[in-house]
């Protein structure tokens, strides 16, 4: 007696198609699985045999072998679960094998025969589209995430029973529909807002810069300056996801199992800020089977990284890949997997050690020693991907107990929109940039020509202010993008003065 149930899995942050075929044989009673099965989807006999039994079906008292296949991929997880159990019932007859070449079926299941959501339900039902398969059978949790992708039937069920009920044609279970458009306006509102910062002008003018340029920004100011506060609402001033952007972002986190419950999609910018104890395998991604770390849940928005200097000197340096390369690869020796990270990266970090010394309202206690120890933290080839340092100094008292409050969220982000439209068009013809922070040498010669008295501007930062050489191509790219949110052509020598400011830690004014 044999059955072929069609399931799936997730690899990286696609699916692939899984074939579960049962053999039952009238010998001595056991129940084996093969196929590259991981010790969840071995031990899915037991929670198969009970739920099974406590449906009120027979379970087979005869040798039971499951092979899963393709055998040459690890398959892993418990969403293999309710296939399996709809393939030993369907080989003891009680489940026509009519339906079973249509649908994609797959749930974990609990010991009285109900169903636990799974993770992955997104890029499965995308997969099921692409291979031609009329449905999907899953749990009812992860309905709302699989409907997402049109024209192709979601079938939302509860337990083992209205699965095999739905596949004998025993009940009128409806596909699940939703409107990918409305849930897409619904979500797509923030909680935070600009409006909310007191004071810090040149801060927030500074992020909208990094925002239409798409540059990596780094704050430096004493505790309490508000750095957080404004890293936190940088998401909320870049342009609105496409549906492209929020499906690939969407896919990413159901992958690693962050997607919120009943959550359909993601449609604002997600914004990562991981503890500085994390680790290079955390940051990046890792594990037998890699999984997204959090350079890869950042994709499409914005990774923040507080206390910079606390964190370990290797974790930091494995960031250099995805910011140069815009996705991170992780190899072992069974496979590789590239999962996406194309984020803007956001940090803040202490002036010194002690944290006030560019605090007017309080003495800083480090030697200048000290200082450039801690600031020897931060490595050149990082800093090099780093176009925008700030200084957040301390918020004076008259702001923040003046009643007058800033720019919205939405005022700013109009702004950067029509800057990024500038370089959408600039770069229409190219697949390798999509802002101006992604700029190479030989774009910044091209995009970036400069007058005579910008040049002799630039002379002077480069001599007499101390300025790095790495600092030069950097002061170009951010005038670039200043010209942008101010629709001129031409990079002017305002545009260039207001650029060197962005570059506090090569100045180093406070040792």
């Amino acid at each position: 007696m044999l059955s072929k149930v069609l399931s799936s899995a997730v690899l990286g942050i696609d699916a692939y198609i899984i074939e579960v075929e049962t053999n039952l044989e009238s010998t001595v009673p056991s129940f084996s699985t093969v196929g590259l099965p991981d010790g969840a989807v071995k031990e899915s006999k037991e929670r198969v045999s009970a739920a099974i039994k406590n449906t009120g079906y027979i379970f087979p008292n005869k040798r039971i072998t499951i092979n899963l296949a393709p055998a040459d991929i690890k398959k892993e997880g418990s969403a293999l679960d309710l296939p399996i159990a709809v393939g030993i019932l369907a080989a003891y007859g009680i489940v026509e094998k009519e339906k079973l070449d249509k649908y994609i079926i797959l749930g974990e299941l609990s010991l009285d025969g109900s169903l636990r959501s799974i993770k992955g339900s997104l890029s499965i039902s995308i997969t099921a589209k692409k291979e031609g398969f009329k449905g999907i059978i899953l749990p009812e949790k992860n309905a709302k995430e699989a409907s997402i992708v049109e024209d192709i039937e979601v079938y939302p069920v509860s337990s083992l029973k209205e699965t095999v009920e739905l596949l004998n044609g025993e009940n009128n279970l409806k596909p699940y529909k939703i409107d990918v458009n409305e849930v897409f306006k619904r979500n797509i509102e923030y909680n935070i807002d600009f409006i909310d910062v007191k004071g810090q002008e040149h801060a927030k003018r500074a992020l909208e810069v990094a925002a239409a340029g798409g540059h990596n920004i780094i704050m430096i100011g004493p505790p309490g300056s508000g750095k957080t506060m404004l890293a936190r609402r940088i998401p909320t001033i870049l342009p609105d996801l496409t549906l492209e952007e929020a499906l690939e972002t969407t896919k990413i986190h159901s992958v690693a199992g962050y997607l919120p419950p009943d959550s359909a999609l993601i449609a604002t910018r997600p914004f990562r800020a991981p503890h500085h104890t994390i680790s290079d395998a955390g940051l990046i991604g890792g594990g037998q089977i890699p999984k997204p770390g959090e350079v890869s849940l950042a994709h499409h928005g914005v990774l923040f990284l507080d206390e910079l200097t606390e964190f370990k000197k290797n974790v930091l340096e494995v960031l250099r890949q995805p910011l140069e390369d815009r996705k991170v690869t992780i190899s072992r020796a069974t496979l590789s997997l590239t999962y996406p990270s194309s984020f803007m990266l956001a940090a803040a970090m202490n002036p010194c050690p002690c944290g006030y010394a560019t605090d007017p309202y309080h003495e800083c206690s480090c030697t200048p020693s000290q200082i450039q120890k801690y600031l020897s933290r931060i490595s050149g080839p990082l800093l090099d991907r780093i176009d925008i340092h700030i200084e957040v100094p301390s918020v004076k008292y008259k702001d923040l107990a003046g009643k007058s409050t800033g720019e919205s969220s939405k005022t700013i982000r109009e702004r950067v929109k029509k800057a990024r439209l500038i370089q959408y068009e600039r770069f229409k013809n190219r697949n390798d940039i999509y802002n101006n922070a992604g700029m190479e040498a030989r774009d910044i010669k091209k995009y970036c020509k400069i007058d005579l008295k910008s040049e002799e501007l630039l002379r002077i930062a480069i001599t007499k202010l101390g300025l790095s050489a790495r600092a030069y191509n950097r002061i170009l790219k951010v005038a670039r993008t200043i010209a942008d949110l101010e629709n001129s052509k031409e990079i002017v020598p305002e545009f260039i003065s207001e650029a060197i400011q962005y570059r506090s830690l090569d100045r180093n004014l406070w040792l």
